[in-house]
């Protein structure tokens, strides 16, 4: 797609190591000839990537490495780009984690605030300093990439999806208060193929199979995503269990999320133990 709005373009990506988001970078890089500045924390993934990438990529890939859900690293990385003279046209907010499935009160308040501050948070203090960069370009955008958890909460998930929830709900309103001056984007991807399951027990298990069988690949979901992007789409859902979700949250608001509890206490696997026994 060489007359896309991408072309040549300057992104940032987070969570840019691994998953959805190495795949995103890699599309931005090859497939639309984008400058991208990949964040992340650990250097031993993201070195993994720049070798898979290979020297080809070398001028166009950089990276940083730092905690996206603290303020003050964000605030050292604006700096860095305007002393630099790096102009940004795209800021594509990916990182994430998943904790573990859980009744609320079992999760400790770490674990609640690490959902909160890496889900959701890290969002608003990547768009809340990259904004005036942003609008100093001829093709500001901001894609958020969100979870189907934002569209139909499930039994187990309560923080992930509060904070999944409340990006979804600040995405829109900044989506429309910035309506002709900035694309901005929502993604809502189902579960998908990729290590966000690091932190759920039963590795190998039934659990683990249950997952594979509803999750989608990970090379799919970035095309996917990509091309919504390429398109500029406001919204998109992505995953067959994403899209029961949606329809699910909207009709059977309650009595939808009641049907899945029940799917879940059927399936009898250690994965949603802590949600069911007492």
């Amino acid at each position: 797609m060489s007359n896309c709005w991408l072309q040549g373009k300057t992104v940032v990506v987070t969570g840019a190591s691994g998953g959805m988001g190495a795949g995103i970078a890699a599309t931005l890089l090859k497939k639309h000839n984008c400058k991208v500045i990949g964040v992340a924390r650990s250097e031993a993934k993201m070195k993994k990537f720049v070798e898979e990438l290979g020297p080809a990529y070398e001028d166009k890939f950089s990276y940083k490495l730092f905690d996206v859900s603290n303020k003050e690293n964000w605030e050292k990385f604006y700096e860095e780009l305007v002393e630099k003279d790096i102009q940004v046209d795209v800021l594509i907010n990916n990182a994430g984690i998943l904790p573990k499935f859980n009744r609320f009160d079992r999760y400790t308040m770490d674990e609640i605030e690490r959902a909160m501050n890496i889900n959701f948070y890290s969002c608003v203090y990547s768009m809340k300093i990259m904004i005036p960069m942003l609008l100093k370009s001829t093709t500001p955008a901001i894609i958020n990439i969100d979870s189907s958890a934002a569209l139909m909460s499930l039994a187990g998930t309560s923080i992930y999806s509060a904070s999944k929830g409340a990006l979804k709900s600040m995405t829109e309103s900044i989506r429309e208060e910035f309506r002709g001056k900035m694309y901005v984007g929502l993604v809502c991807p189902g579960f998908t193929k990729t290590d966000i399951f690091r932190d759920q027990t039963n590795e190998g298990g039934k659990g683990e199979k249950i997952m594979n069988m509803i999750s989608t690949d990970c090379d799919l979901m970035v095309k996917m995503i990509m091309f919504g992007i390429e398109h500029k789409q406001s919204l998109q859902i992505h995953g067959v269990d994403a899209h029961f979700m949606s329809v699910f949250g909207k009709l059977l608001p309650v009595n939808g999320s009641r049907l899945f509890s029940s799917v879940m206490k059927a399936a009898n696997i250690d994965l949603f133990s802590g949600i069911f026994d007492d």
